[in-house]
């Protein structure tokens, strides 16, 4: 059911809104005037959240990416199938996979409540829950630039297309991210949003029994938990500070112990520009926190709809 609430409050922002003019722009003071305590409200359900259950603020985090790289931040990977579309939540790289849904429910049930009515997007929830969960977790506070409007549609053929798999080589990663406007940097920096949660054995199998650029012992305490055939659901660690919000993941890839195959592909220790950024963010954490911020700001700008109405 929570999937459904999804769709028909998400639904209701765009009906109930007016549009503003096409030369509108996101901007982070966007509901201050109409809705100032909406921000408010939601980090105080994404705070109650990760206190009952950490993992969730990585699953917040995920839901914006996942969003954003199928055909802009517009909130359609919340939307359930109907008779004219089937959505993005049985795509491949999210059945199973994606969740938070019951979570950005409740965000949007006390928004609507603080605000009197429905005044924010999902869209926009998606963005500032996703800054709420890395700011809380440890990582850096940024600015979300607000103003998207919601989709009315969602297509499970874009998802399988735009969101890369975790068996990408260096080169399709790349030229994935290009293709929605964001850089090399990007890719290293977003790439280390696995510094938190935790990863399905379906995703890291290949890698731990047929990699060859792996650390023995760490692919070993893998396989574990992660047999040849069976437990598709068991879980591990992306990283091993995985409710601590850090630059520990970039250490991991120094020493062979990328999780997934997408995350090692960053590092080959061959002196590329994807080797260098690895370094350097593995020795800096400041720098990390401020490009990883950036880079947010960056993604939250894919192709997003403007014209949410005002009350």
């Amino acid at each position: 059911m929570a999937g459904l609430r999804s769709l028909l409050v998400c639904i209701v922002v765009v009906a109930a809104t007016i549009v503003i003019p096409t030369s509108a722009q996101l901007s982070a003071t966007f509901y201050n005037r109409v809705c100032p305590k909406a921000l408010p409200a939601i980090r105080s359900v994404v705070k109650q959240a990760i206190f009952h259950e950490p993992r969730i603020g990585a699953s917040l985090l995920r839901l914006h990416f996942h969003d954003c790289f199928v055909n802009g931040c517009d909130g359609s990977i919340l939307l359930d199938d109907t008779s004219s579309f089937t959505g993005e939540k049985t795509a491949f790289p999210n059945a199973n996979s994606v969740r938070g849904f019951d979570v950005i429910d409740d965000i949007k049930n006390a928004v609507d409540k603080a605000c009197k009515g429905s005044v924010v997007s999902c869209a926009d929830i998606l963005a500032v829950a996703a800054r709420d969960s890395v700011f809380l977790l440890g990582g850096p506070y940024y600015e979300v630039q607000l103003g998207r409007r919601d989709a009315r549609n969602a297509s499970v053929n874009d998802a399988n297309r735009n969101l890369p798999p975790p068996s990408f080589s260096f080169s399709q990663l790349l030229s994935n991210f290009q293709a929605h406007g964001l850089n090399l940097k990007d890719l290293v920096v977003l790439s280390a949003a696995h510094t938190i949660g935790l990863a399905r054995c379906t995703s890291f199998r290949a890698r731990i029994y047929n990699d060859t650029n792996i650390d023995p012992k760490f692919a070993a305490s893998a396989k574990y938990n992660c047999p040849t055939t069976g437990g598709d659901n068991n879980t591990r660690p992306l990283d091993s500070t995985t409710r601590q919000f850090d630059n520990v993941y970039f250490k991991a890839l120094l020493q062979q112990k990328g999780l997934l195959h997408s995350d090692q592909e960053l590092y080959k220790n061959n002196g590329t520009d994807s080797d260098k950024l690895v370094l350097k963010y593995s020795r800096n954490s400041e720098s990390f926190a401020k490009d990883f911020a950036n880079s947010m700001i960056n993604m939250g700008n894919i192709k997003p709809s403007l014209g949410i109405m005002e009350k």
